[in-house]
This record gives C-alpha cells, sequence and structure tokens, in this order.
C-alpha cells in the first residue's frame, strides 16, 4: 500500500508551531515511505473559516520547503458529506437530539455529582415520534449524533503509542451536525480520509478519543480505518502547556531571523529519541525519521535551542543559498569571511559595515599609536596580507599574541572579536585599511 498522508488545518487563524510540527511529520512520513503528502483545507465553519488565512497556509509551508501533492477544500466537499449522512442515517447510525447546552451541562454536572462519567445519556434516543414531532413544532431543530456499537470494542495498534483499546460505552455519542446543518469535525474527516485514499493519521495526542469514535465511524461506513498514530504535544521550557505557543508561527520565526532548515531540524526530532542537530539536509532527516523513536513525554520546545539551531544552520549555507538577501557589493569571498561570525543572515549588514566602514575606533595609548603608524608603513599587498603583515610586525616589535593582533583587529574594524583578519583584511582593501592604520595612529 503506498503511504498517503495529509495536513488538515482550519483557516481561522495562523499556523503556530504545533501546526507546523505536524505538517512536518506527515510530510516525513509519507517522504520515508515514498507516498504522497496531501493538503486539507477544513473550512466547514463558514462564520469562522476566512481566505487570508487559507493564502497565509498556503505561503507558510511554501517558506518551510513542505510542498503538498495535492489539495483538497471541504466547503467543496459538502454532497459527499451529504451523502453519508443519509447512508448512516438509513443504517440507524445516526439519531437526532435536541436538549440544548445549557441542558447537556446540567446533566453533565448531574452525573459527577453522582460519580458517574460525564458522558452523554442517550435521553434523544427514548424519544418517541411524537415526542420529537411536537419539539419541531415547537421550532426546535435537532441535531444530529452519531450512535456507537457498544458492543464492540475499539482497538487498534497506534503507531506511537502502541496498541489501544477503549469501551464505547464510556465514550459519548459525538454530535456530528449541528441544528443548523453545518458540519463539525468528526464524519467529514472520516469521509474525506476514504476518498482521498489516506493511508495513515499522523495527529496529536489530544484527539486520541477522536479516532475512538472514528474508528467506529469507518467501520459504520464500510471503510477499513487508516493506521493512526498519535504524537505527544509540544510545552514549553518551563514544561507546562504554553498559551505561547499557540502564536509562535512562521511569520514570528521570519521576523525573528529563523532559517526555515533551522525549524525544520529542530521541529524534525522534537519528541524522540533523536538528537536534535543541525542537520539542513532534509534528506538525513527523513531517512532517519522513525515512529518507534517518538516517546509519550510531552516534547519541549525552546527558543534557546532553536537560536542555536539557527546559527549552526547559517554557518553551512553557501552564498548562493543567500546571495539576494545579502547587502550590495557583498561577493561570496565576504559571505565566506562574515558567515563564521552570524547567528542569523539579517546580521551581515551589521559586519559588512565594517568592511565598507567607516568605523568607529577606540582611543589607543601612546605606544600602542606608536605601533599603528609602524604598522601603516609595514603593509604590503600580498596574496596573505594579513599573515604577512604581522610576521613582520612580530619581527620587528617582538610583540606577539593578543598585544600583536588585538591593536590591528581594533584601528582595522573598531571591534575587539569578529570575522577571521586573514579574510576580511582583503576585504577592506589596501588603501583603506592603510588609512585606518593612520588614523588610529593619529
Amino acid at each position: 500500500m503506498t503511504v498517503k498522508t495529509r495536513f488538515a488545518p482550519s483557516p481561522t487563524g495562523r499556523l503556530h508551531v504545533g501546526n507546523i510540527r505536524t505538517a512536518l511529520h506527515n510530510w516525513m512520513l509519507a517522504q520515508k515511505h515514498g507516498g504522497s503528502f496531501m493538503l486539507r483545507i477544513d473550512d466547514t465553519d463558514a462564520e469562522r473559516s476566512e481566505e487570508h488565512y487559507v493564502d497565509a497556509i498556503h505561503a507558510d509551508l511554501e517558506w518551510l520547503g513542505i510542498k503538498p501533492e495535492g489539495q483538497e477544500r471541504q466547503s467543496a466537499r459538502l454532497a459527499l458529506y451529504d451523502q453519508a449522512f443519509e447512508t448512516l442515517r438509513a443504517a440507524g447510525r445516526i439519531y437526532p437530539a435536541y436538549e440544548t447546552q445549557q441542558e447537556l451541562e446540567l446533566k453533565r454536572k448531574i452525573q459527577l455529582g453522582r460519580g458517574l462519567p460525564p458522558i452523554y445519556d442517550r435521553g434523544a434516543l427514548k424519544l418517541t415520534d411524537e415526542d420529537r414531532t411536537s419539539k419541531e413544532a415547537e421550532g426546535i431543530a435537532p441535531h444530529w449524533r452519531f450512535k456507537l456499537d457498544h458492543d464492540e470494542a475499539i482497538t487498534w495498534e497506534d503507531g506511537v503509542r502502541g496498541p489501544q483499546k477503549f469501551d464505547a460505552a464510556q465514550l459519548s455519542d459525538p454530535v456530528i451536525r449541528r441544528a443548523d446543518g453545518s458540519w463539525l469535525y468528526m464524519l467529514p474527516s472520516c469521509v474525506d480520509d476514504i476518498h482521498m485514499g489516506i493511508t495513515d493519521v499522523l495527529r496529536g495526542e489530544d484527539h486520541v478519543s477522536n479516532t475512538a469514535v472514528q474508528v467506529q465511524m469507518f467501520t459504520a461506513l464500510n471503510a477499513a480505518p487508516p493506521r493512526f498514530a498519535h504524537e505527544a504535544l509540544l510545552v514549553g521550557k518551563e514544561g507546562k502547556l504554553s498559551k505561547r505557543l499557540g502564536s509562535l508561527g512562521c511569520d514570528a520565526f521570519r521576523e525573528r531571523g529563523i532559517e526555515p532548515e533551522a525549524l525544520i531540524a529542530l521541529l524534525a526530532r522534537l519528541g524522540t529519541s533523536m538528537p536534535v542537530e543541525p542537520i539542513a539536509a532534509r534528506e538525513a532527516l527523513v531517512d532517519t525519521f522513525d515512529l518507534s523513536t517518538f516517546g509519550r513525554a510531552p516534547a519541549k520546545f525552546d527558543d534557546t535551542e532553536l537560536d542555536r539551531i539557527n546559527a549552526a544552520i547559517v554557518h553551512q549555507l553557501d552564498y548562493a543559498d543567500v546571495k539576494d538577501r545579502l547587502p550590495g557589493g557583498m561577493d561570496e569571498a565576504a559571505w565566506h569571511a562574515i558567515r563564521p561570525n552570524l547567528e542569523k543572515v539579517d546580521d551581515v549588514a551589521e559586519w559588512w559595515g565594517i568592511v565598507t566602514g567607516p568605523v568607529e575606533q577606540p582611543a589607543f595609548e601612546a605606544e600602542d599609536r606608536q605601533y599603528l603608524a609602524q604598522a601603516a608603513e609595514a603593509l604590503v599587498w600580498s596574496d596573505n596580507p594579513w599573515g604577512d603583515l604581522t610576521a613582520s610586525l612580530k619581527q620587528s616589535t617582538g610583540r606577539k599574541g593578543k598585544p600583536l593582533f588585538l591593536p590591528l583587529r581594533q584601528a582595522l574594524t573598531g571591534m575587539n572579536h569578529g570575522p577571521d583578519m586573514a579574510e576580511l583584511l582583503p576585504l577592506i582593501g589596501q588603501d583603506e585599511a592603510r588609512a585606518r592604520l593612520r588614523t588610529a595612529a593619529g
């Protein structure tokens, strides 16, 4: 069976880091097995769905380099859901219910007070035809529930959690359609997975109880359920579920100067037994992707770790990867000279300013000013001007180590640290370098 996965966001907001991780892992699962990855836009909630969020989802996936091989929109598939609804109704697997939210909440409170699980008591099944006719005559439109088979044990082999078993009698019959005719998540998702040929559903562990219900829905629709796997949810580094993670999206990462490769490298292995490393080659991440490495403990998202990985990824980027993002006049040699000092590509402008000048030099002591004047005269351009200059000054002045190198760096760059001067000095150029040494010498 060819593996086919899907990512199914609702266009009611921007993708956040948890969504991104789900999309990535489904894409990687498909890639690992030579399968296909699909995008499904869950836009049945017409009131909350917004088209600009659909555009944002596409833009975010494109930025991440996660390319779906096909797309479906639930708003274009309503006829399929109606058909499935009628099939289930004819089979006696769905039924109308008339309780208000207040009535349901009261029932839950009573059950909890009696020490019972707060599940739906199937009160609507006790209504007679006359009862239903009376309610509808009063203008009370029904919502619709899927009737779980209490005699059928719900089991599946979860790709992360292992063997799963649920007692259907301990679950509420889920509402699948609202009184206004609009759809909730459960049934349309099953119908789409069947018609799209989805073989594997990888999602967060908060969907485990949904899966238990949907396993019976697939059976009721005469379809084999896909393989399910539920990964641990993301938490902040403090170990608690964080509202902040719900607002961290691709736009926030882009604004921070995070490379998509860095985010991919972190999220690919977050929550697994594999080490999180600054791996820019996605093929290597895909090759090592394995659901058996996923743990049950919450996966901790740490901004500090992302920044560390981002810096390491930047240090691997070739000139061709970034040339369109660099300041004018900055060539490949300049990129290779400055790259090891960057945490983000955006930082390059500050370092390039050291090459193009002007630089702010510190005030030097008289002895160092004399030394820098000597350096200005000793500067001879060659294939290795920095090496030749420091070798000459070491011999003529007896200086070595920090007293030899630091005043030169400070005069030429205005910094106490920075790129390798052997690479930086040729970028500054002979005339500009000599002028800076002379200015520092006073």
